[in-house]
């Protein structure tokens, strides 16, 4: 109980500092938002899918989408309109420990506090060319991380080239 506490405490904490005023879907249609503001009401975009990374990462994740994003993932795209923002939340996770119990074997997780920041792809075919037309940024509380991202992570999102860069698949 004290943990999902705690990450309520903390999403409530992150939600606070959105300063991005822009259409609720994140971006004007076709049009990329900058890359330096959280976009307004991202933790209400619906759920693409979640995930488990393991590796240094080892975290469980929300992957999130705008209205675009949704759209095309929705109709099946294999490439990804101008103005589509993919989001990532992740936090760590617990044993839950009344599963053990019932189980007799940790088998069920909760989710932790906040981690790895808040990462978003943004699309946009000409601004973003040299990095397969996506723009890639993360926040830690609030502001643009310092991390060179756009580089980093489109070297690793490379490898789904065929699926213009995303490694997210539609869990409707």
């Amino acid at each position: 109980m004290k943990q999902i506490i705690v990450v309520s405490l903390a999403v409530g904490l992150v939600t606070g500092l959105v300063g991005y005023n822009a259409a609720a879907s994140g971006a004007d249609e076709g049009r990329a938002p900058a890359l330096s503001e959280l976009p307004a009401g991202y933790r209400d975009w619906p759920l693409i899918t979640v995930a488990h990374e393991e590796g240094k990462l080892n975290d469980i994740r929300a992957i999130l989408g705008n209205d675009i994003a949704i759209k095309a993932f929705r109709e099946g795209a294999t490439t990804y309109p101008d103005g589509t923002i993919i989001g990532r939340l992740a936090w760590d996770y617990h044993p839950l420990e009344e599963s053990e119990a019932a189980f007799g074997a940790a088998q069920s997780f909760v989710a932790g506090l906040p981690k790895n920041g808040v990462q978003f792809m943004v699309k946009d075919a000409t601004k973003y060319a040299s990095t397969g037309g996506w723009g890639y940024v993360e926040f830690d509380d609030g502001k643009p991380s310092a991390k060179a991202m756009p580089e980093a992570c489109f070297s690793c999102h490379s490898v789904v080239k065929d699926r213009d860069f995303v490694f997210s698949r539609y869990a409707p």
